[in-house]
């Protein structure tokens, strides 16, 4: 390779560990913040239930319903952000969404459970596939997969911090008069109204916005974005996009693994204290260990997808995994097999986010990715609400959770299934490009 091309590649992998050192931090705190204060009710599921009188299948309807606000607002808000810029619209859905969270604490009957978590779901909606979108504007394709996951290990990383935190913080039950899940979820509010704050001061709409940057490196970004922007396919409208059968497709794939995804996440402190008994913070020490698993495997997925440039089976074989792990955790094994299970579900449950998003911007650019990414969010994201619901209406049904850990192990080998039916051109490795400008 040439002199020049050595100094471009330095130049470009130089820029590209700037954009992530400057970007991927906040974004991550902002995504780990989201994360705690959307899954934070698993946590408070027993002692809730035990106050206020809940049955299963309210909790699983209640922790569920948040994706239908999510659901319906996901696509108009995604749209929103692609007008009014990325700085205004995330920090706005991320101060409304601390309040909502915080205002859990109120709680007293089951319609004010069902209506806080709506509007949760509504104020949330736009961030995730919004972060995704966004990131499309600083990293090219050959990046996505590894910036993805690195993005979505926030989420995972949320476990590992706020399960021990979710655990001490029912302990604080009885202190003025609260009891421990009022305490988890107004204490858990806080950093996503800070973090809301910070967001609107600091982060830049794209990079020419970007003073962090120098105009030779802008000038690198835009470019290179600009670029591939014109190998995507087009298409006229949002709508006509919407139609795309590979939108639908990859809508189907999310929504079933999503199903298994959430019916895992709201229950797997249930099913750890089952297994092992135990106190409130010692539940939560035990619910860290799979998601420390997933955080390592995620990232080795991500790389390992973009540097064969290979999507579609990265996709299929790591839903296949959680899958997997979701069937063994339901047979009777000892409890130190059956966290392994949990831990090798989960895993597997993250590690399929960023490929799958690596297909998703693979063939979309402009206002109809904004769009797409948006519907394929939304749509997926309606597994949210089927699987806690699916999961409590099995256990008061069946008695235990058997039953319901095999459905969603099911639901997850159809999605796996699915993923390997997809069309999308496969990109050429790095190496491979390389040669050809050459």
């Amino acid at each position: 390779m040439a002199t020049t091309d050595l100094q471009t590649s330095e130049f470009e992998q130089r820029t590209m560990r700037k954009l992530t050192w400057k970007l991927m931090p906040l974004l991550c705190a902002c995504f780990m913040a989201a994360f705690l204060d959307r899954v934070n009710v698993g946590f408070a599921k027993e002692q809730m239930m035990k106050d206020l009188e809940f049955s299963t299948q309210v909790y699983g309807l209640g922790a569920g319903i948040f994706f239908i606000g999510y659901f319906l607002f996901e696509v108009p808000s995604n749209l929103i952000m692609e007008r009014v810029g990325a700085r205004m619209w995330i920090a706005r859905i991320m101060i409304v969404w601390a309040f909502i969270s915080g205002a859990m604490l109120f709680v007293k009957s089951v319609t004010v459970f069902y209506v806080l978590r709506f509007f949760l779901g509504a104020a949330e909606a736009g961030f995730f596939p919004g972060v995704i979108f966004y990131l499309t504007f600083w990293f090219p394709k050959q990046y996505r997969s590894r910036t993805v996951a690195l993005f979505m290990s926030a989420a995972v990383f949320s476990g590992v911090i706020g399960n021990p935190m979710s655990g001490a913080l029912l302990e604080l039950d009885g202190i003025m008069g609260w009891h421990g899940w009022q305490w988890l979820f107004f204490i858990e509010a806080l950093p996503s109204l800070l973090l809301g704050i910070v967001v609107l001061a600091v982060l830049p709409n794209g990079p020419a916005q970007a003073k962090w940057l120098t105009q030779e490196e802008k000038d690198f970004v835009i470019n290179k974005i600009s670029a591939e922007g014109k190998d995507t396919e087009k298409h006229e409208s949002v709508l006509k996009a919407f139609a795309d059968p590979r939108v639908l497709l990859l809508s189907a794939i999310y929504f079933l693994s999503i199903v298994g995804a959430y019916g895992l996440d709201f229950f797997m402190p249930t099913l750890i204290k089952g297994a092992f008994g135990g106190s409130n913070t010692q539940v939560g020490f035990l619910a860290a260990v799979p998601p420390l698993l997933a955080l390592v495997a995620m990232n080795l997925w991500g790389r390992s997808s973009d540097r064969r440039q290979e999507r579609k089976f990265h996709v299929a074989a790591a839903i296949a995994w959680a899958g997997t792990g979701l069937m063994l955790a339901s047979l009777p094994v000892p409890p130190v097999v059956a966290l392994i299970a949990l831990a090798f579900a989960v895993a597997g449950r993250w590690s399929a986010i960023a490929p799958f998003w690596g297909l998703s911007t693979a063939f979309l650019s402009g206002r109809a990715a904004a769009g797409a990414i948006a519907l394929i969010n939304s749509i997926g994201n309606l597994g949210g609400f089927a699987g806690p619901y699916l999961m409590g209406w099995l256990k008061d049904t069946t008695g235990d959770y058997v039953i319901g850990l095999r459905v969603l192990a099911g639901l997850m080998f159809v999605s796996a299934a699915l993923a390997l039916t997809i069309k999308i051109k496969r990109e050429q490795p790095a190496v491979v490009q390389a040669a050809a400008a050459e």
